[in-house]
Formats: C-alpha cells, sequence, structure tokens
C-alpha cells in the first residue's frame, strides 16, 4: 500500500488505484498533523511500503527514518504544484514515461530530471 503526504492531491489515489497500486491518504487515516518520522512510523506499523510527497525537507528527513524501518521508501514527487486536474495529468503522463517503482530503503525522487 501506497500513502499519500498531507501535501499531494487526493485525486492521486484514484489514478494510482487505475494503474493496480492500492493508496491512502495521510488525512483520511487522521495522520495529518504527524511529523515526519512520526507518519513514516505510522505507515509502516499500518502496512504502508511508500509515502509519497511533494515536501522536500520530509525527504530529507526521512532518511533517518528509513534506518528504522529499512523496507519503507519515500517518492518525493518532483511535479511541480498545480490546480489537481494539471497536476493529475502531469502525473499520468510522467508515470506513461517513467513509472515508480520502489525501492525499500531509499528516498527516490520522481519523475527524475
Amino acid at each position: 500500500m501506497w500513502l499519500l503526504d498531507v501535501n499531494m492531491p487526493k485525486q492521486v489515489r484514484t489514478l494510482l488505484g487505475e494503474l493496480g497500486i492500492v493508496a491512502h491518504a495521510a488525512d483520511d487515516r487522521g495522520w495529518g498533523g504527524l511529523t515526519n518520522g512520526a507518519l513514516v512510523e505510522a505507515a509502516n506499523q499500518a502496512g504502508f511500503r511508500v509515502v509519497l510527497t511533494r515536501d522536500r525537507p520530509f525527504s530529507e528527513s526521512a532518511a533517518r527514518a528509513l534506518r528504522r524501518f529499512p523496507e519503507f521508501c519515500v517518492v518525493l514527487v518532483t511535479i511541480p504544484q498545480l490546480r489537481g486536474p494539471e497536476f493529475l495529468s502531469q502525473f499520468r503522463d510522467a508515470w506513461s514515461r517513467a513509472p515508480r517503482l520502489a525501492v525499500s530503503g531509499q528516498v527516490l525522487h520522481w519523475p527524475a530530471g
């Protein structure tokens, strides 16, 4: 399962579902106020293996949390902040060019470049 950080549009859940990936939003689970490390810990304990975020500081602090949870992966989504439909369109286009496969224990930047 994948988790969307509070800064990711919730519509990404539906798009990921179309791609065969079960995803949930942190807000919907009551985790909107958790700090980065606490979010990784809660997500890991709930069975999530990937968190998608647009928060660069989160991706940097997550490196510490990944030492404790080496089976977890943080994906920093580098698509610029856009209105919902525009963001989803760019996300879908980027996925068609380079799908993001999770790599345990790593912080990945997607799409690269």
